[in-house]
C-alpha cells in the first residue's frame, strides 16, 4: 500500500531535476501512505515526472521501490495497493521466457506482465487492489488504472497544458501551477449522499477514475482522453442472470466457503505483521473465522468499544474472538478520545465526507497500527449478500405497504411522523434489547418518508440526507446520476438486486471503501478486504435473491458459512451500524464548536450555502424536537473542509 502521484508538463520547461522535487513536493504531501521511502522519475523531454511513497509490505528490500521500469525498458510505473496471485503470474511469465527478476515484488512482476500481454490483458489476470500510473516510452501514454471495486482512489485532472494526479486530492493541491474551481453541483450531490459521488470531486476540473476503468492519454495532452472497462458490474449481473448457481444450498455455502478462504489466504501474506478488524458482526466474523482455520497461531483481532448505549459493538467483538481463539485487542475510548478525532477529518478526507463512522474508523486503525503493519476487513458483505436492513425491508414495498391504497400510505407517514423520534425510541423501549434495533426513532421517522414512494424512490429516499439539496447549495444543479437512470431497471428487474447494484456502484466506493482507505492510511496501515476478491463478487451475482434472502433475514450464505465455525447463538443480534453519538455530542460537548460553523453569519461567509434551512435545523436539533444529526453533520464537515482548504 502506497501513495502514487505524478504530472506532465507540455510547456517542456523544466530539468529533470526540477521536474522530480516537483512529485517528490506532491508526494511529500501524502507521505502518511507511504512513510518507508519515497523516490521520483522524470522524462525531461516530455515533461513527465511519477512519484510514489512506499509502505513495504511485500519484499522489504530496495528491490520492491518505485518508481519501476520494465526489464524491456518500455514500460515505467507507480502503483498503489497489492495483487495476491503475483507468484502465480511469475510463474507464468518464468515459462514465457521472463526469468530474471530483482527481488519478489509483485510490481515487477506486473511489469513483466504489461511487457508480454500489454497493460489491460495484464490487468484483467490480476487478483487484488490497485491504481497504478504508467508510462509507455514506445507509444508516448500515460494510462492510469483502478481496480474492480474502486478500493484504491486515483484523482486526475487536466488544467492549463498540464496533467495531474494522485492518490489523493492533497498531492495535486501540491503542485505548484494547481488551480481549482469549487463545484457547486457536486457539493449538491454530497449533501444527499454525504459523500462526492465518482467521477465528481469537490473541484469542477478534478475526476475521480471509476473503478474498472483505465484512462489513457497521449503524452502531448492534444487528444481527448480514451476511458475503457476492463472489468463491469453490469458484465457480471448479465453473466450471472445468464448462469445462475444451479447447486444444492449445500453446494452454494462450500463453494462460497471455497472462494472466500482462499481470498482470504491470498490476502495473509506479508512480509509484516498482519491481524484483522473484528467488530463481532457477520462480516468480520466470517473473515477472523476463515484467517484463523488457515493460521498456524492465534489470529491478531482488534475492535473498539465505547461506554453508551447502542454504539458499542465490543462486547460481541470479543465473545467470537474467545470461541476462536485469536490474540484479541480492545480499547474502549472515551468520548473526548472519539471528539479529538474530530479536527483531523476535513484533512484527512481532503474533500468533503461526512459518514460520522469516520471516526470510530480511524480509531480502530489507529489502535490496530500499533500492533500490525496490515488488517483484514470484513467490508463488502453487505452490499454483495443482501445484508443491509433496507433489501429486505423493501420487499414489502411490494408486499403489505406496496397494496395499500395511497391515502392510508400518507396518513400513517403522517401520524408516524407525529411523533418525535425520542417517542418512537421510547416505544420501542418496550422491545426486548436482543430485538431493539438501534436509533429506532430515527427509523420510524426514515420509514414514514418512504411510505408514499415507488420502489425507485424508496431507495433514493433511503439513501438521501438532504433530499433537495439544490435547496441548500447556491447556483447549484444536482447532476442526476446512477441512481436516477431509468435503465437501471432493464439491468435489474429485481427491485433488491438493484438496491445492491446501485450501492456497488455508488456507496461502496464512494463511501465505505473512501473510508477505510483514508482512516487506515492516515495511520500507515493496509487494509485488505478479501470479501470483496472479485471472483466472490462474481459467485455472489449468480445466487438468484431468494437465495441470499431466507425469511426476512439477509446474508443466507455467508452465514452459513460463518456458522460452520462460530455458533449461531454468539451472532444472531440486530445489525448495529459502526457509529458515535453524534445527536447527544451537538447537545452537549460539541455544541460550541457546531454553532461557530452554522451560525448565519459563518455559514454566509462561504456564499456556498442557504443559511436559512440550516439554522432552523439547528435549533429543532437544539430543542430536542427532531433529531437532525445526519444532515447537520453534512454541513459542519462541508464547513470544516472550507476552512481547512480555504476555499469559497
Amino acid at each position: 500500500m502506497c501513495g502514487i502521484t505524478g504530472f506532465i508538463d507540455t510547456s517542456l520547461s523544466q530539468s529533470s531535476q526540477s521536474l522530480e522535487g516537483i512529485a517528490l513536493t506532491m508526494a511529500e504531501a501524502i507521505d502518511y501512505r507511504g512513510p518507508d521511502a519515497a523516490d521520483a522519475w522524470s522524462n525531461a523531454q516530455h515533461g513527465i515526472a511519477f512519484a510514489h511513497r512506499r509502505l513495504s509490505i511485500i519484499d522489504l528490500s530496495p528491490a520492491g521501490n518505485q518508481p519501476m521500469a520494465s526489464s524491456c525498458g518500455r514500460f515505467m510505473a507507480v502503483y498503489n495497493g497489492e495483487v495476491y496471485n503475483a507468484e502465480d503470474i511469475r510463474k507464468e511469465l518464468i515459462t514465457l521466457g521472463r526469468t530474471e527478476y530483482r527481488g519478489h515484488s509483485d510490481t515487477e512482476v506486473i511489469l513483466e506482465g504489461f511487457s508480454v500481454w500489454g497493460i489491460k490483458a495484464t490487468i484483467e489476470k490480476l487478483i487484488g487492489m490497485f491504481a497504478f500510473a504508467i508510462w509507455d516510452r514506445q507509444t508516448e501514454e500515460i494510462t492510469l488504472i483502478r481496480d474492480r471495486l474502486g478500493i484504491k482512489p486515483l484523482y486526475w485532472s487536466i488544467q492549463n497544458g498540464k496533467l495531474l494526479f494522485g492518490s489523493e486530492m492533497k498531492a495535486l493541491y501540491a503542485h505548484p501551477d494547481w488551480q481549482g474551481d469549487l463545484h457547486r453541483d457536486a457539493m449538491a450531490a454530497f449533501l444527499r449522499h454525504n459523500y462526492v459521488p465518482g467521477p465528481y470531486s469537490v473541484h469542477k476540473n478534478v475526476q475521480k477514475l471509476q473503478p474498472g476503468h483505465i484512462l489513457t492519454i497521449d503524452g502531448k495532452l492534444t487528444k481527448d482522453p480514451r476511458i475503457e472497462t476492463f472489468w463491469s458490474m453490469e458484465n457480471v449481473i448479465r453473466n450471472g442472470h445468464a448462469n445462475p448457481f444451479q447447486g444444492s444450498d449445500e453446494d452454494m455455502v462450500d463453494t462460497l466457503e471455497e472462494l472466500l478462504s482462499d481470498a482470504i489466504k491470498r490476502r495473509m501474506v506479508a512480509d509484516v505483521p498482519l491481524g484483522a478488524f473484528l467488530s463481532g458482526g457477520i462480516d468480520s466474523s466470517a473473515v477472523v473465522a476463515l484467517m484463523q482455520k488457515q493460521s498456524e497461531r492465534p489470529v491478531k483481532t482488534f475492535s473498539i468499544g465505547f461506554n453508551e448505549e447502542g454504539y458499542n459493538e465490543a462486547q460481541h467483538a470479543a465473545i467470537v474472538a474467545k470461541h476462536l481463539g485469536t490474540e484479541h485487542t480492545e480499547l474502549y475510548v472515551s468520548p473526548e478520545e472519539a471528539r479529538n478525532v474530530i479536527p483531523k477529518l476535513a484533512h484527512m478526507y481532503d474533500e468533503p465526507f461526512s459518514d460520522s463512522s469516520q471516526i470510530p474508523t480511524y480509531l480502530v486503525s489507529a489502535m490496530t497500527k500499533e500492533h500490525v503493519t496490515v488488517a483484514l476487513s470484513g467490508d463488502g458483505g453487505d452490499e454483495l449478500f443482501a445484508g443491509y436492513n433496507r433489501y429486505f425491508q423493501s420487499m414489502k414495498i411490494g408486499g403489505s405497504i406496496g397494496r395499500l391504497p395511497m391515502f392510508m400510505r400518507k396518513g400513517s407517514a403522517s401520524l408516524i411522523k407525529s411523533f418525535s423520534p425520542n417517542f418512537w425510541d421510547s416505544v420501542f423501549n418496550l422491545v426486548p434489547k436482543s430485538k431493539r434495533p438501534p436509533q429506532a426513532g430515527d427509523k420510524m421517522h426514515k420509514l414514514a418518508n418512504v411510505l408514499c414512494e415507488d420502489e425507485d424512490g424508496f431507495y433514493r429516499r433511503l439513501i438521501s440526507h438532504w433530499t433537495d439539496p439544490e435547496e441548500i447549495v447556491k447556483d447549484a444543479n444536482e447532476p442526476k446520476g446512477l441512481i436516477w437512470d431509468p435503465k437501471v431497471k432493464n439491468l435489474t428487474p429485481n427491485f433488491v438486486e438493484r438496491m445492491r447494484y446501485l450501492d456497488i456502484c455508488t456507496y461502496l466506493p464512494d463511501d465505505i471503501l473512501t473510508k477505510v482507505d483514508r482512516a487506515s492510511m492516515a495511520v500507515s496501515l493496509e487494509a485488505r478486504v478479501p470479501i470483496l476478491d472479485h471472483r466472490v463478487v462474481e459467485f455472489a451475482w449468480s445466487l438468484t435473491p431468494d437465495r441470499l434472502i431466507k425469511n426476512g433475514q439477509g446474508k443466507w450464505p455467508l452465514r452459513q458459512v460463518l456458522y460452520r465455525h462460530v455458533p449461531q447463538s454468539i451472532i444472531d443480534r440486530p445489525k448495529m451500524g459502526f457509529g458515535v453519538p453524534i445527536d447527544s455530542w451537538l447537545r452537549g460537548p460539541l455544541k460550541e464548536w457546531a454553532e461557530d460553523l452554522l451560525n448565519p453569519t459563518a455559514i454566509n461567509k462561504t456564499g456556498l450555502l442557504n443559511a436559512e434551512p440550516i439554522w432552523q435545523k439547528w435549533q429543532e436539533h437544539q430543542s430536542g424536537e427532531r433529531n437532525w444529526q445526519y444532515y447537520l453533520w453534512d454541513i459542519l464537515m462541508l464547513q470544516a473542509w472550507c476552512e481547512e482548504y480555504q476555499t469559497s
